[in-house]
């Protein structure tokens, strides 16, 4: 089975489209100035060794270039040996509220850019337990379903904003109805659901989800993240302070009293997250208290790595670019005047 072992470092080629719009803008700047001096095709027959298309095609070996050299420094590779292990976890699902609320920044950087780290911190943490994903607001949508790929997680958390979900609010209901879909059905234990928000929920439902979950033997978490106090909202379009209906700044504040409930109603802790190294132990100690399921599946010991082949055809194609003859830039003069 192929996988790349440092999967994060592609998205360098995220790079690429912006050179390509560069390299399309410095076309475009180029034949602007060619046409003040005259007919573009006549001035380019006056530059001695010109030809048609070498600028594209070097652009070209040049981007292919990169994009090799990055696909091997992600290190493209295929277990050699494996080996069937006992594995032994629990499924747990963190439901990620992304709503524009976690944009306030009475938590440093803001409350989501936190609560992405408290998730990454976790992973980091977690050995055999199953991991899923889900983003809400007003509306939830699992991103990844439950595996042992954290990395898989990690990739798709960074991108992880209010833009990913359409519909905005806070709909904690919805979250723990898309998780009850996500875990297997035929369990009464073995679940962890983690929801991490600031609490503004909009759904009346959402204890009485919670308790129907915690029935179906899941035990829910709640992590709080944001201040008492409040802090006002920023439109990240205008950059300027959000109003509500009657001109007045909108304050978003973390709703505690929420999260106890739901944490109580679903047999599980409420955390307040300050300390981010702290709240990530006090989660994976819970889910290692817990009555663990045997996951027993087979792992990779040995792998064959192929970054060679790659950063091989990245060399290949850096040379073939510098052993294009450039073009002289002395040139004729023409009627209209003369380019240097």
């Amino acid at each position: 089975m192929f996988q790349f072992q440092h999967i994060g470092y592609l998205y360098a080629l995220g790079i690429l489209p912006v050179l390509v719009l560069v390299f399309i803008s410095a076309i475009y700047w180029r034949s602007r100035k060619l046409k003040q001096l005259g007919e573009e095709r006549l001035v380019n027959e006056q530059i001695l060794g010109f030809i048609p298309g070498r600028n594209t095609f070097r652009f070209i070996l040049l981007a292919s270039a990169l994009a090799v050299i990055i696909i091997g420094w992600a290190n493209l590779r295929m277990g050699d040996k494996s080996e069937k292990v006992q594995r032994k976890g629990v499924d747990v699902i963190v439901a990620l509220d992304v709503s524009k609320s976690m944009l306030a920044k009475d938590v440093l950087p803001d409350r989501l850019t936190r609560a992405k780290q408290l998730v990454m911190r976790m992973t980091d943490k977690m050995k055999n337990d199953r991991l899923a994903l889900i983003l809400f607001a007003g509306r939830s949508y699992l991103q990844v379903p439950l595996t042992v790929d954290y990395s898989a997680v990690k990739m798709l958390l960074q991108s992880a904003s209010p833009d990913a979900v359409p519909t905005q609010g806070t709909v904690i209901g919805d979250a723990i109805d898309m998780a009850m879909q996500t875990f297997t059905q035929n369990e009464r234990k073995y679940k962890s659901l983690i929801i991490i928000t600031d609490g503004e929920d909009h759904d009346e439902s959402a204890i009485e989800k919670t308790r129907a979950a915690a029935d179906a033997g899941v035990v829910v978490h709640t992590v709080g993240i944001g201040s008492p106090q409040g802090a006002t909202l920023y439109d990240p379009e205008t950059k300027a302070v959000k109003l509500d209906e009657n001109g007045n700044p909108v304050v978003s504040k973390l709703n505690e009293e929420e999260l106890r409930s739901i944490a109580a109603a679903g047999h599980g802790t409420y955390s307040l997250l300050q300390n981010t190294d702290e709240v990530a132990d006090k989660l994976t100690a819970d889910f290692e208290s817990m009555e663990q399921k045997n996951f027993g599946s087979i792992i990779y010991t040995d792998f064959t790595s192929y970054f060679q082949y790659f950063l091989f055809v990245g060399f290949l194609a850096l040379l073939a670019e510098w052993l294009l003859p450039g073009t002289n830039r002395k040139i004729k003069k023409i009627k209209n005047g003369s380019i240097a």
